[in-house]
This record gives C-alpha cells, sequence and structure tokens, in this order.
C-alpha cells in the first residue's frame, strides 16, 4: 500500500505542517505496512526536498515549473492527481492549511476519492484507517471510515506532532505533468505578507485577545505584550466579527488551531469553539475578571482580575526580566 504525503512549501522553505503530514502518513504507514511517498510542488525546490528523509520518506517526488513560484488551485489538484494515478497510492494525507483546504475537494473529484477534512486523529483498526474529526463547531467528535477505493484526509495543523528529524536523506526524484494554460485558471497573482508580524498557526508563544478588552483601540497592549514576549497576536471569534482584529489572527475551530509553548489568554471567555483551537498549548495563561469563565477550566495558571491593569504590570514585569 502506497501512502502519499503533500509537503507543503512556501518560498523554498517547508512549512510546519509539512513535517506534520509526513510524520502522520509514516505512522499509518508502519501499521499498513505500507510505503510513504511524499510529494513536493512549486519552483527550485530541489534543495529542500532531500530533508523529509529525516522524517521517514523514503522517496520524494518534485514537480517544478516556474509558473508554480506561486499556488494554482487548478495546476495543484492536477499534479496531486496525476502523482496518485502513475504511483498506485490509496491513501493522501495533505494539511488542512488554506491550500490544503482549497486543493483537497479538487482531488477529491479527479480521483472519485471519498474526503475526510480537518482531521484530528487517525488509527488503524483491522486493516482499516479510521479519522476522528469535529463536528457541531467542535461541540462534538465523531470517528470516520472513507470507503472508495482512494482515500484522502486532511489533517488540523498543530494536531499531529512532527517527529524529531534524522539525519538521512530522501531519494528526490523529478517528475514531469503536461501542463497546459488552461490548468492556470485559477491561480495567486501576488502574496503581500504583513512584515514581522507572526503566523498565530506557526508562532511558539501567542497572547490572545476577546470581548473583554471592549474595543479595538485596546489591542495596543496585547501588542505590547506580544512584542515583548517575540509573540504572535491571536484573537477570538467575536474580535474578528466585530472587524477588530484580522481573519488571520483568529484562533478557534473556523479560525487556526495552533499549539505553541505559551498561550496567553486576555478578556477570552473560553467559549467551546476557541477552546477547540488551542487546549493542546504546552502553557495556557488566563487573564479574566468572570472567575466562572470556561478558559479557567483548562489554564495552566488564571488570574481573575481586570485585564486593563493586569496586562499593562505583566508587560512592565516581563521587559523588566528581559532588559527592554
Amino acid at each position: 500500500m502506497k501512502i502519499l504525503a503533500f509537503a507543503e512549501q512556501r518560498n523554498g522553505q517547508f512549512k510546519k505542517t509539512a513535517f506534520e503530514v509526513v510524520t502522520a502518513a509514516k505512522t499509518i504507514a508502519g501499521q499498513l505496512n505500507g510505503e510513504v511517498i511524499a510529494v513536493v510542488v512549486g519552483n527550485n525546490i530541489a534543495s529542500i526536498a532531500g530533508q523529509l528523509g529525516g522524517y521517514g520518506v523514503a522517496k520524494v517526488l518534485i514537480v517544478e515549473d516556474t509558473r508554480l513560484e506561486l499556488y494554482s488551485t487548478t495546476a495543484f489538484a492536477k499534479i496531486i492527481a496525476d502523482v496518485v494515478k502513475e504511483e498506485g497510492v490509496e491513501i493522501i494525507l495533505l494539511p488542512a492549511s488554506e491550500m490544503g483546504k482549497d486543493v483537497a475537494p479538487r482531488v477529491s473529484v479527479k480521483l472519485d476519492a471519498g474526503l475526510a477534512a480537518g482531521c484530528t486523529a487517525l488509527k488503524v483498526e483491522n486493516g482499516i484507517v479510521k479519522a476522528t474529526r469535529p463536528v457541531y463547531a467542535g461541540k462534538g467528535l465523531v470517528d470516520v471510515i472513507v470507503k472508495t477505493p482512494v482515500k484522502l484526509f486532511t489533517l488540523r495543523p498543530n494536531v499531529f506532532t512532527a517527529s524529531a528529524p534524522g539525519n538521512i536523506e530522501a531519494v528526490v526524484e523529478r517528475r514531469q505533468v503536461n501542463l497546459e494554460e488552461t490548468d492556470f485558471a485559477v491561480s495567486v497573482k501576488e502574496i503581500k505578507a504583513s512584515s514581522g508580524k507572526k503566523d498565530v498557526a506557526e508562532a511558539d508563544i501567542i497572547v490572545s485577545g476577546g470581548r473583554g478588552l471592549k474595543g479595538p483601540e485596546h489591542f495596543g497592549m496585547i501588542e505590547e505584550l506580544a512584542g515583548s514576549l517575540g509573540a504572535a497576536v491571536g484573537a477570538s471569534r467575536a474580535v474578528v466579527d466585530a472587524g477588530w482584529r484580522p481573519h488571520d489572527e483568529q484562533v478557534g475551530q473556523t479560525g487556526k488551531t495552533v499549539s505553541p509553548s505559551l498561550y496567553i489568554a486576555v478578556g477570552i471567555s473560553g467559549a467551546v469553539q476557541h477552546l477547540a483551537g488551542m487546549s493542546s498549548s504546552k502553557y495556557i495563561v488566563a487573564v479574566n475578571k468572570d472567575k466562572d469563565a470556561p478558559i479557567f477550566t483548562i489554564a495552566d495558571y488564571g488570574i481573575v482580575g481586570d485585564a486593563f491593569e493586569v496586562v499593562p504590570a505583566i508587560t512592565a514585569e516581563v521587559k523588566k526580566i528581559l532588559g527592554k
């Protein structure tokens, strides 16, 4: 049995999800006595492909084209589907990142493959892969089995832990996929990234704010604390829906799943949808004036108090300790 792991990269660097997906594929392959193949798509990516061997991949297939420098949902879907057919792959794993969520349905249609999206766990029972995924906005979990010959799973970022990398280099093979201009009917033309802004999905420390901050003008103190810690700024869904903060900062079931070493929640009550996106954080610190707020049920450290007094005090102490 062959298992294909799609390793996402950007600007010649693998995303964290690439290593998570590859590790999950290796784990499943070990239980199914299968073989893991990784596919990397882009331009000038040959130099990074071999490092996937350290995560248990024996063979990495790369598809390079100058037109693949930026993401194209139609072209990437064709490439993945063609590789699956050529290799006789039965199981496909992709990240449930923005790219993965976009391309997976197209691959599913091209291959008549059943799709289990946003999985939080995979296990093998009697030779069958069973996936766990959240339902009803994170209020429940359901186990699903994909019964089509080719099976496709997208994995939620920061849920599957990547294994420690080894020093083994994978065999890298170039694949030619005949791409026509029509295959680029949908493509990204430009990516504008905020300079110096950390992505909550990749950050090791996150400071998040909620409705308890009372308005967007008060997020300055969240940004100041985050800056002193070298952290990313996060936000609850209510804050994003109110237009206080951009969607790319949203943490939770309908935002990004995060798993940092330290997560500081300020003025966030802890609705189940938010907890679903950050409960796997190593250490959780909560600041809320409501002693009965649900966030305290999972917090390692809790401060019941006024955020407008507590946060500036924490920031001042952090700067003092770090000499800033």
